[in-house]
């Protein structure tokens, strides 16, 4: 099944990048976890690439045989270098993502001559 980028589960998977349908890092419902719980597309995009590293350190040990080469602890520290970049820009207001809204007091007749609260 292709990805839709049209929702916020597609948004993230296109920032983390976790966009192979066939061979997904996370699946749907931890994404739409991370995302209740952080509140924004880019910040649950974050989450996952710190997650994605503390796997990748745990499992991806330096190898090198014949040919091949590969640093786990690198990639992590490049997973968690950009889940940095995405929060910073969260925290600057670049590309907000989260929706809010403030609770305001009311009260109808406020300014109405001689009305004192």
């Amino acid at each position: 099944m292709a990805i839709d980028y049209s929702t916020d589960v597609g948004r993230v998977r296109l920032l983390i990048p976790d966009t192979d349908a066939d061979s997904q890092l996370l699946i749907d419902p931890q994404i739409d976890a991370l995302l209740s719980m952080e509140g924004s597309v880019k910040l649950a995009a974050a989450a996952a690439l710190e997650i994605i590293a503390s796997n990748e350190a745990l499992v991806g040990k330096v190898i090198t045989t014949q040919d091949l080469s590969t640093d786990g602890p690198k990639v992590a520290a490049e997973l968690r270098s950009r889940a940095k970049d995405l929060r910073q820009q969260v925290d600057e207001g670049v590309g907000d993502d989260s929706v809010g809204f403030d609770v305001l007091d009311f009260d109808p007749h406020l300014g109405v001559l001689g009305y004192e609260p």
